[in-house]
């Protein structure tokens, strides 16, 4: 989660000035918290209090009454968190949705789905588990197929990472269950564009991991291939921080961007 926020607030002030190099100043006056964090958080949030009351119900994630539970959790916390900041930069559609009274699914494949959903890659104790929580987090809003396959592909690397898979494993599992990643970033850098997709965001912050030497390479190479900045160094950092963890100064200047609000929901989860 800490790695997807720091991915966030490193590439927001390049989303619409990409920079196309690994040299640059990670933290500036002009970086600031988007949507990405904020809606991780949102996630995670979610994804603890479901869990608390489901040990007291002596349910399992496999039970539909916790599914059931953690979708109205997951709609109430995006939209409770979500409108205390209205202008963190929300695509049209998911504004409406984050303001509605009846938030109903939209059949986005927008590349919000994977920006938010590092938080289940972190809870989830199979992969199995990973792939039902993944779904029905997604499916609040972003039920497209297309959604649905970059938020697992998104989880799934987040948690293979965390229980101690290399790099080509987590590859390998990637390519042979979604994605066909056949480029490299020094390939497509120079041609990459902004895009909201998760079909053409997704496979994208997954190589910028693949060809990562460290945490804050990770963040390096996604700021580097343009595009989406904020969201594809937020999906990246998810995955990134679960392999390599963060380094303590980059979380602390990170977390010192969170405001008052943010930063307590942080450290309560």
């Amino acid at each position: 989660m800490l790695g997807a926020i720091v991915g966030d607030i490193v590439g927001s002030r390049f989303e619409f000035h990409n920079h196309r190099s690994k040299e640059f100043e990670l933290f500036t006056d002009e970086c600031f918290v988007t949507d990405d964090s904020i809606m991780t958080l949102a996630v995670a949030k979610a994804l603890k209090k479901t869990q608390s009351k489901a040990k007291r119900l002596g349910l399992t994630s496999f039970d539909e009454e916790y599914l059931n539970l953690l979708k109205r959790n997951t709609i109430h916390y995006m939209q409770e968190i979500g409108r205390k900041y209205p202008d963190c930069g929300y695509g049209g559609r998911f504004y409406s949705w984050i303001f509605s009274d009846d938030p109903q699914p939209y059949n986005s494949f927008g590349n919000g789905a994977a920006m938010r959903i590092s938080p289940v890659g972190i809870f989830a104790r199979s992969k199995r588990e990973v792939l039902i929580l993944s779904d029905v987090i997604t499916a609040v809003s972003h039920n497209h197929p297309e959604g649905i396959k970059g938020a697992r592909a998104t989880a799934l690397a987040v948690y293979m990472a965390r229980k101690g898979s290399g790099l080509e494993e987590i590859r390998e599992s990637i390519i042979s269950e979604y994605y066909p990643i056949d480029f490299t970033i020094d390939e497509i850098r120079d041609t990459y564009r902004f895009n909201e997709t998760s079909q053409e965001t997704v496979p994208q912050a997954l190589q910028c991991f693949f060809e990562s030497t460290s945490f804050e390479d990770a963040i390096r190479i996604a700021v580097s291939v343009g595009g989406d900045t904020d969201t594809i160094a937020a999906i990246v950092g998810g995955i990134a921080e679960a392999y390599y963890g963060v380094p303590e100064d980059i979380k602390d200047r990170a977390l010192s961007y969170l405001d008052d609000y943010l930063l307590s929901l942080y450290q309560s989860l």
